[in-house]
Formats: C-alpha cells, sequence, structure tokens
C-alpha cells in the first residue's frame, strides 16, 4: 500500500484548525460529547474484510464513502488500536460489505472479539481468492489497496474498485444515535 503524505486545508488565516497569532485556543473537546454529536450522522454499516493466512478477518466500520469515478476508488476509516486492519491490510484485496436491514446480527458478531466471528456468518471468496464477500449483504465492492493516510487516531484508506454488485431490491442497515435503524417502510419519495 502507498502511502501518501496529508497536505494541510488552505484557505483564510486560522480557518484550518491552526491557531494563529492573537487568536484564544480553542476550548477543548469533550470526546462524550464529540461521539454523541456526530452520532446524530446517520450512516450504513460495512464489514470490511479479506483471507489472511488463517482464514477470513475484517471488521465493522461505518466510516466508509466513496471517492472517485475515474478510477473508481472509495476510502474508509480505522483505529490505530485495530487488531483486525493489521492482518489484513497487505491482502492482496479485500471486501467491503454493505450490510442490509436484515443482518443487524452480523454486525454484532463481526465486531466481536470472537475467535469463531466467522464461523457464524457465511461468506464467500471474491476477488483473486483474497477478498472476503458476506452472504446476503446488500452489495460488495472488490478493492485493492491504493493508499493511506494518517489523521489523528485513524488511518484512512483508501482503495481502488476491482468489481462491485448490489440488490437492489434490498434496504441498507443504518446505525444512528447508537443503535441500528431501518428505512421508515412510508419514506420520503423523491
Amino acid at each position: 500500500m502507498v502511502a501518501a503524505e496529508a497536505h494541510p486545508i488552505s484557505g483564510p488565516p486560522g480557518r484550518d484548525g491552526r491557531v494563529m497569532p492573537g487568536e484564544a485556543d480553542p476550548r477543548p473537546i469533550d470526546s462524550g460529547h464529540f461521539r454523541s454529536v456526530l452520532g446524530r450522522f446517520c450512516s450504513g454499516i460495512t464489514v470490511v474484510a479479506a483471507l489472511g493466512d488463517e482464514g477470513p478477518v475484517g471488521f465493522t466500520c461505518q466510516s466508509f464513502f466513496s471517492v472517485s469515478l475515474d478510477p473508481p476508488l472509495v476510502a474508509f476509516s480505522v483505529a490505530h488500536t485495530s487488531t483486525s486492519y493489521p492482518r489484513l491490510k497487505h491482502a492482496p484485496a479485500f471486501c467491503v460489505n454493505v450490510l442490509g436491514s436484515d443482518q443487524a446480527g452480523h454486525s454484532q458478531v463481526l465486531s466481536s472479539k470472537d475467535p469463531d466471528k466467522w464461523a457464524k456468518v457465511g461468506w464467500t471468496e471474491g476477488a483473486a481468492g483474497a477478498a472476503v464477500r458476506v452472504h446476503g449483504a446488500l452489495a460488495w465492492i472488490d478493492c485493492v489497496p491504493w493508499a493511506e493516510y494518517s489523521a489523528g487516531d485513524h488511518t484512512i484508506v483508501v482503495a481502488k474498485v476491482l468489481d462491485l454488485a448490489a440488490d437492489l431490491g434490498k434496504d441498507p442497515l443504518l446505525y444512528f444515535n447508537r443503535e441500528y435503524r431501518r428505512l421508515h417502510p412510508d419514506g420520503m419519495q423523491a
């Protein structure tokens, strides 16, 4: 994986997060308050997975997003304390599985420290026999590593998409305010 250097955001002086001479220090942000406020952003749940030396390895992740159409790139962030990512990061390919509304149980099992968690979730091999696709996922995206960026206590991983597919008749598993959620059956129509 290529390590890339992060570049500071350009803009008016003092607007990039740095304290400028003569400015007051910004108030410290309480981590509990930070989580509470950011928990109001609804996200999907993904499982990033690959085949390691001893079988499937992966983790649940809600910080997943598209990056580029040309080339097709996606990204996710993972905590520096992750024990799964170091075992996955050198795989030749991995899969980002977007969980469906009926897969909250998969998310709970795969986010646990259970050493037999992959025996409890159906899966199959994806790209080049290295990616792990979760059975019944709403969508799967087979990827190869592209770049990594250190960002505070997390790493932002950018990946190039090799192949992808989705079940267009299925709804996503959502996460909001520290709880799994589903789309409202009478959701807004455009």
